[in-house]
């Protein structure tokens, strides 16, 4: 009767330990790219109570500092958007969960690398419309149907400040005018003025119908183009 061989185990240097080594290493890698709704819900807590359901300010500040990115930056109101957070400086869990489900984010590099992605929606007309209308209600006093001044400066200055050659102008006239508030129906015409008014006003339609203040500030930059010329 021939005598059985016992099977070998394989070595550090068997070529099937190596590949079994690479085929754990990838499949674990793996796991790792995949969206863990359990690792979301736990980075979310490094920013809470255990049982707590909403980040708030303090959380918001490590929450950017993490990321590396300054809570008063452009980016912070696009991943606000995505989330869909209904207050400045919160999110629930469930606005949470929800928008970094939907971006495929559940730490911090994930999001890091996904930074540039929210930023790049701003330059697409239809994205930064959205954006532009949710920061209206986003930044305004919940106890206000309107937008306080000084908000809406700060608001307008962040999203249109780069973009609106008239936006130095505006900001001066509103900084001399009698507005404290800014209501939504004039919110939204300030952009469409932005991008349907050339800097010279030559296409500036008198009996259009854009709201007072936008004619009041047209009144106002010709005077002052008069009475600097």
């Amino acid at each position: 009767m021939p005598i059985r061989r016992k099977r070998s185990s394989p070595t550090s240097d068997d070529p099937r330990n190596k590949k079994a080594k690479v085929s754990n290493w990838s499949r674990r890698n793996e796991l790792e790219n995949d969206f863990s709704t359990k690792r979301c819900i736990a980075w979310f807590h490094e920013y809470t109570d255990t049982d707590e359901d909403v980040l708030g300010p303090e959380g918001m500040e490590k929450f950017c500092e993490d990321i590396g990115v300054e809570p008063e930056n452009i980016v912070m109101l696009c991943l606000a958007w995505k989330l869909d957070a209904k207050a400045m400086g919160f999110f629930t869990k469930a606005e949470w969960l929800k928008g970094m489900t939907e971006i495929q984010c559940d730490s911090i590099s994930k999001l890091q690398g996904r930074l540039e992605y929210l930023r790049s929606m701003l330059d697409d007309p239809v994205h930064f419309k959205n954006i532009y209308r949710y920061a209206y209600d986003f930044a305004r006093n919940k106890d206000q149907r309107s937008m306080d001044v000084e908000t809406a400066k700060a608001m307008l200055g962040l999203l249109l400040g780069k973009h609106w050659p008239l936006f130095g102008s505006f900001h001066q006239f509103i900084e001399q005018s009698k507005y404290k508030v800014i209501n939504k129906d004039q919110w939204c015409n300030i952009l469409e003025f932005s991008r349907s008014i050339l800097p010279d006003l030559s296409n500036y339609d008198e009996d259009g119908a854009w709201p007072v203040l936008l004619d009041e500030f047209v009144e106002w930059y010709r005077e002052n183009k008069s009475m600097s010329s």
